[in-house]
């Protein structure tokens, strides 16, 4: 069965926040603004290299976009993937909320 277009679109960001330290630098980018790759290494506990494959993660998610500052990388969060990620759980939410509604009205149906 394949994906849906808000499942396609949100299973890549469910799959690259599914690392601590990539959480941890999202939480950095969301905090400060723009930010280096040194300063996110900073951020957890991982060497440069390491956080930037964290970095080329996400931003393969469409979470982050980089830009080449002299000698540096500068990173910036892209809340567009975020939103689209929150809507799918919304979308799921109500529908789950739904279905709770349906149960608890057979239930109380039934025991009349």
């Amino acid at each position: 069965m394949g994906l849906t277009a808000p499942e396609a679109a949100a299973a890549p960001v469910f799959d690259a926040l599914g690392d601590p330290n990539r959480l941890r630098i999202i939480d950095r980018l969301c905090a400060d603004g723009p930010c280096s790759t040194s300063t996110l290494t900073q951020a957890i506990p991982a060497t440069r290299q390491a956080a930037t494959k964290h970095l080329t993660v996400l931003e393969s998610a469409g979470l982050v976009h980089s830009e080449k500052r002299g000698r540096e990388r500068i990173w910036t969060m892209r809340p567009e993937s975020l939103t689209a990620a929150g809507d799918y759980l919304e979308a799921l939410s109500r529908r789950w909320d739904q279905r709770i509604e349906r149960l608890r009205t057979f239930v109380e149906d039934v025991s009349e």
